[in-house]
This record gives C-alpha cells, sequence and structure tokens, in this order.
C-alpha cells in the first residue's frame, strides 16, 4: 500500500495545521466552566455576531450541540418532524428519544430536501390522545444526500408556516460553512429563519475537536445547564477554542478548494461504468455513489482502493461515501479520480462476444 494515504473517509480525519497549533499552544485561557476562559469567550461572541443570534456557546461535539438543542425546545412526550435521512435522526444514536423523551416523525425529502407542502398536514391535533408536535429540525448542507444545500425559499417558507403554527425551528448546520462558501450568502442570512443552530468546527473547518450552538440570550442559558448535565461542561477549553477562531479566520474561504477536488471525483464516477452518483449532483464536498452488483459490493471496492492508498467508507452493501477537505490536495484529488477508473474498470467482469 502506498504511503501516501489519500483519506477520503470523513472531512473529520484532518489534522491540526502548524498556524492552528501555534494558535492553540498560545491561547489564554481559564475556567469555561466558570465563565472565565477568554477565548472561549471570544470564541462565542463572534460566533453570536456571525450566526446573527444574541449568544453562542461551545459544546465538545456536533451531536451534543444538537441534542442539547432539541432538549432545550422540548418536553418528554413532544414530537419533531424532520427529513428521513438527517443526521439528528440516523446518525446520533437515538437521542431525540434516549435524551429528551423526543419522537421523531421522518418525511421522505427530495434528497433531504423538505417542502413546505409537505409539513402542512403534519402537526397533530390538540387532544390528549396525541403527542405535542414541537420542533422541525432541517439540515444545511445535507450529509446523506451528498452535501445538498437547502435551497434559502424553501428554508423560509417551512420557518413562516412553522412560526406561524407555534412550532421551533432548529438547524443542525454542522456544514453550514460549505453552503455560506457555495451560494455567496452569509451565514446571518441562513440563520435568520431558525430558533437555534449548531455549527462544527472539527469537519470542513479542519479544527481537532468543537461545535457550537447559538440563539437568544435566554435559549443558550438553558442549553448551558443542559450542557452541564450531559457532561459537556469543559474547564481551560480556551485551548480548544483557539483552533475554533483560527478556523473561522483561515479555513472557511478555502472551502471553495474542497468543492472544486470533490467535482474532480464526481467527474470519475460519472466516468465509470459501473458507477453510479447518488444524487447525481455534487454541490460541495460530499460525494456519494452507488456500486452495480456486476463489480461487486461496495465492502470490494472499498478494500481495492485501499490496496491503492485512497480510503473510503462503505455505507451499505451498495453504497459509498467520499468526502473532500483540508488535507486532500487538487492533486491527491485527480490521483483519487484516475484510481477509481483504474480500480473499476479492473473489477469488470469479461464481456462476453
Amino acid at each position: 500500500m502506498p504511503n501516501d494515504l489519500i483519506d477520503l473517509r470523513s472531512d473529520t480525519v484532518t489534522r491540526p495545521t502548524a498556524g492552528m497549533r501555534a494558535a492553540m499552544a498560545e491561547a489564554p485561557v481559564g475556567d469555561d466552566v466558570m465563565n472565565e476562559d477568554p477565548t472561549v469567550n471570544r470564541l462565542q461572541e463572534r460566533l453570536a455576531e456571525m450566526l446573527g443570534k444574541e449568544a453562542a456557546l461551545f459544546v465538545p461535539t456536533g451531536t451534543m450541540s444538537n441534542q442539547i438543542c432539541i432538549k432545550v425546545h422540548t418536553q418528554p412526550g413532544d414530537e419533531m418532524l424532520c427529513e428521513e435521512f438527517c443526521h439528528v435522526y440516523m446518525w446520533e444514536a437515538g437521542a431525540p428519544a434516549v435524551l429528551s423523551g423526543v419522537t421523531c416523525r421522518t418525511i421522505r425529502g427530495d434528497y433531504g430536501i423538505l417542502d413546505v407542502t409537505q409539513l402542512e398536514d403534519k402537526i397533530r391535533p390538540g387532544n390528549d390522545h396525541y403527542v405535542r408536535t414541537r420542533l422541525v429540525s432541517l439540515e444545511n448542507t445535507h450529509n446523506r444526500c451528498g452535501g445538498k444545500i437547502y435551497p434559502l425559499e424553501k428554508i423560509q417558507a417551512i420557518s413562516e408556516w412553522a412560526h406561524r403554527n407555534g412550532l421551533l425551528m432548529h438547524l443542525d448546520g454542522a456544514r453550514l460553512w460549505n453552503a455560506v462558501v457555495a451560494t455567496g450568502i452569509a451565514p446571518k442570512t441562513w440563520c435568520q429563519y431558525f430558533d437555534s443552530v449548531s455549527v462544527c468546527f472539527s469537519k470542513g473547518l479542519g479544527a481537532p475537536v468543537g461545535s457550537a450552538l447559538a440563539g437568544s440570550y435566554e435559549f443558550v442559558a438553558k442549553a448551558r445547564r443542559v450542557r452541564k448535565l450531559l457532561g459537556g461542561g469543559m474547564r481551560q477549553a480556551g485551548i480548544i477554542a483557539a483552533a475554533a477562531l483560527y478556523a473561522l479566520d483561515h479555513h472557511i474561504d478555502r472551502l471553495a478548494e474542497d468543492h472544486r477536488n470533490a467535482q474532480v471525483i464526481a467527474q470519475a464516477i460519472r466516468d465509470t461504468p459501473g458507477l453510479r452518483l447518488d444524487p447525481p449532483e455534487v454541490e460541495t464536498n460530499i460525494i456519494w455513489f452507488a456500486v452495480d452488483p456486476e463489480l461487486g459490493s461496495a465492502r470490494d471496492l472499498v478494500a481495492r482502493l485501499k490496496e491503492y492508498g485512497i480510503l473510503a467508507n462503505s455505507m451499505g452493501a451498495t453504497m459509498i461515501r467520499m468526502l473532500t477537505h483540508l488535507d486532500v490536495s487538487a492533486a491527491q484529488a485527480e490521483r483519487a479520480a484516475d484510481t477509481i477508473r483504474k480500480v473499476a474498470r479492473s473489477m469488470r467482469p469479461a464481456l462476453v462476444s
């Protein structure tokens, strides 16, 4: 196996840059549980301003960030409306039910995108027999659906409908930064339609750890208490908050490189018989594609790619996910694309004349 691995398994596999490590080493710190870490406080103030919210809260992980928001917004026995393949439902270990006693009413979107017309009849009647529909959660960009960007007009329509009907809105914006760079729409424009927002620093932005949530002063005060309840209170957390601040300064605009590199890999998949992009268009840095059974299983192809130094994730029998990120150069994306073409071609059965 080549020594120079190209790791496309996730955009969470990045390692801090030299500049980020220096910022972490030099960060002034204090006890964040006592609100005394100046670097954490600076990050929270800056993020609140960027997202157009009154306050923000630094937390260890994106899952914790989302689940704190859900818990603050709801009571046990409430219901959340969300897309069928969204992260808060699929990939957070059943946390809405376990941590908040909340049931999820899932709705199949168009590659992750819901239209307000799909929600209009989903509010439960005000009757003691029913759960109380309380919250709508959207994901932008949508992980399982290929980094799909939520159209702003659809978000606006859903938000107006939700608030008109007494529902709250949460945004899982783990990769909101990708949507910002791909569209040129500012973070606060996306976030104005939501009562709470979660963002991540350890995916495309390349920080080693950390996410944050944002909302009103009252919301964040409640969220801070839930963070403590869940074990997320951190002490001298300025060391990792400094990495997030560095990422906000240096790693947002460069996401455009990841998007360009994803297009190179996506084109290789389009060019290769037996492989099919799903969704068919790649909008940001996430590529999902299906493997025709004549080539073998997704796991077979992933194993063969690994022999050539390309790491990817098989996601079931036929699906593979690849993500471009800070540690994948343009040249490496080209190499990965060429390897995909070569390996898939070698796995095709000989044609019978």
